[in-house]
C-alpha cells in the first residue's frame, strides 16, 4: 500500500553544514535533530543519512520526518551547528557560505511544494529568533513574493566564491557575520531516494 493512501504527509530535509572533519560535531548535530524537548528520542523523526566530505569540510544530513515535525527537527539541528562551526575558523576546498549552508525541504509523500515552501520560511523565522546572528536568504516558496530559483540565489549571493558576504542584504535578519555566515533555505522539488523509499516501507 502506498504511504499516500496511508495518509502520512513526509517531508525531508537535506541539512548541508560546513562540517565534515569532527565527527563527533557532525553526529552531535545529526543527534539534536531526533530528540524532543524534553530528551527522549522523537518517535516520527528520522536521520536516514550522513555524507561527509572532509575535503569540502561539508557535510549532508538527511533528515525526514512528517511535515508537521520536521520544522522542529531541523530547527534543532541548525542551533547545534551554529553553536559548534565558526566560519572563522573553517577550511575546505568547497567555498562554504555559513555554518548552516544551506536547507533545502523536499516532499516525500502527500506534500506539496508550496507546503515546503511554508516550512522553510517559517524555519527561517524561527532560526531568526532563537539565533539572531543568523543571515538568511530564501528561495523558490519561501522567497515571496519573487520565487526566486535556488539557480538565481546562488548567482545574486556569489556561490561558489569566497569573497566578503557582509555587503549583502538578507531576506531576513542581519548582514552576514563571520562567524556564522549566511543561511539560504527553501523547497526543492520532488525526490524520493532509495533510502527514504525503505524507511516509508517500514512504517506501511
Amino acid at each position: 500500500m502506498s504511504s499516500s493512501r496511508l495518509g502520512l504527509r513526509l517531508a525531508a530535509c537535506l541539512l548541508n553544514i560546513s562540517e565534515a572533519r569532527r565527527k563527533n560535531i557532525v553526529e552531535n548535530i545529526a543527534k539534536a535533530a531526533l530528540l524532543e524537548k524534553n530528551g527522549q528520542k522523537h518517535p516520527e523523526v528520522s536521520v536516514l543519512n550522513i555524507f561527509s566530505d572532509r575535503d569540502y569540510n561539508r557535510s549532508v544530513i538527511t533528515i525526514a520526518a512528517s511535515v508537521d515535525d520536521l520544522g522542529n527537527s531541523v530547527l534543532a539541528a541548525c542551533l547545534e551547528a551554529f553553536q559548534s562551526i565558526n566560519m572563522e575558523l573553517q577550511e575546505g576546498v568547497h567555498p562554504c557560505l555559513g555554518a548552516v549552508d544551506l536547507i533545502p525541504i523536499y516532499p516525500l509523500s502527500g506534500v506539496s511544494v508550496e507546503e515546503c515552501g511554508a516550512v522553510a520560511r517559517s524555519l527561517a523565522e524561527s532560526l531568526l529568533l532563537r539565533a539572531p546572528s543568523c543571515s538568511l536568504f530564501l528561495f523558490g516558496e519561501a522567497d515571496l513574493p519573487e520565487k526566486r530559483t535556488l539557480v538565481q540565489r546562488r548567482k545574486q549571493l556569489g556561490w561558489f566564491t569566497r569573497r566578503d558576504f557582509s555587503a549583502l542584504e538578507p531576506d531576513l535578519g542581519a548582514a552576514p557575520a563571520r562567524r556564522c555566515g549566511l543561511t539560504v533555505a527553501g523547497p526543492s522539488g520532488s525526490a524520493m531516494w532509495d533510502a527514504a523509499s525503505a524507511w516509508l516501507d517500514e512504517r506501511c
